[in-house]
């Protein structure tokens, strides 16, 4: 049961991340290379048309893609440093 209210937590307060987001592309600290990793696995998604849920199931569809968009955060946030992460509190 904790651990879906982290993932509920995590998912109301995705707003706040847009700071941490900001930073974390216009930071010298995170490498290039994450950067660009973290860029592909959005545009990825996006260039890929498959869901695990069709979207005109209403808000069934947009479950999916809600969860792939979070597990990119996730990453995200793995990826970046130490310093930046505790920054933001994450």
């Amino acid at each position: 049961m904790r651990k879906w209210w982290k993932r509920l937590r995590f998912i109301v307060h995705v707003r706040r991340f847009l700071p941490f987001l900001f930073e974390f592309f216009v930071s010298h600290e995170v490498p290039m290379r994450k950067k660009l990793f973290s860029v592909g696995l959005l545009l990825l998604y996006i260039a890929l048309p498959l869901d695990l849920i069709p979207d005109w199931l209403a808000l069934f569809g947009l479950i999916d893609d809600l969860t792939v968009f979070l597990f990119i955060l996730q990453q995200v946030i793995k990826m970046a440093p130490v310093s930046l992460k505790e920054k933001y509190n994450l």
